[in-house]
């Protein structure tokens, strides 16, 4: 199937497309949820040049939405029966595990847009997924993170080595809890890695972030 991905810029969507295109899928197009002032992504506060980058290597055209969170839902199934539309697109592939109210929520959105909601990873076990994202190639560093982690755990890349030193903190080697979230450096599907720049370290709320200039 023709498919959009749900493109965090991290490494659970990363993979997740990299799962679909295995499983015969067509990736034709990425979309990102940003902030309601459309400068950085939700969750992962990555601004548009770092997912142009990913986009660009991957060979895709990212589409990138502003929303407030109360808009966020009504913005994403606009976005997707626009790339219906324009790209034919007949599903949309997420890199949730085994969250079951995302799974719900994807399900109800696709639905909206008449679409397949399509789960590479779903109900895999977390350590296992990500072994194999690191035995795949997939490159990819700590850009956010909770206060429990604190921001020495920024600009990390995760190895064998950062995953057993989560996992000895009590932290979930996925992240899926929401302890942290990646930004995909380099995959077999890049023709070439990011170059990421420059960065500082900042903190909203409970969060760290790195933020480019």
């Amino acid at each position: 199937m023709r498919t959009v991905i749900s493109w965090s810029g991290g490494k659970d969507s990363c993979y997740a497309m990299m799962q679909a295109i295995t499983a015969g899928h067509q990736p034709v197009v990425l979309l990102n949820m940003m902030n309601e002032n459309g400068k950085i992504s939700r969750s992962h506060g990555l601004p548009h040049s770092i997912l142009r980058q990913q986009a660009e290597a991957l060979g895709l055209v990212v589409v990138t939405i502003p929303a407030t969170w109360e808009a966020y839902e009504d913005r994403f199934v606009a976005a997707l029966q626009q790339l219906v539309d324009l790209y034919k697109i007949e599903a949309a592939v997420f890199g949730d595990i085994d969250l079951q109210q995302h799974r719900d929520w994807e399900e109800k959105v696709c639905a909206a847009a008449g679409i397949k909601a399509v789960l590479p990873l779903w109900q895999q076990p977390r350590k296992k997924l990500v072994q194999e994202m690191l035995d795949g190639g997939v490159q990819s560093m700590i850009v956010s993170c909770n206060t429990q982690l604190g921001q020495s755990f920024l600009g990390r890349v995760l190895d064998e080595d950062l995953v057993e030193e989560l996992e000895v903190m009590g932290v979930d080697a996925c992240g899926e809890n929401g302890e942290f979230h990646t930004l995909v450096l380099d995959c077999p599907l890049f023709r070439e890695p990011v170059r990421i720049g420059a960065y500082t370290k900042v903190r909203h709320g409970d969060y760290w972030f790195l933020q480019w200039e």
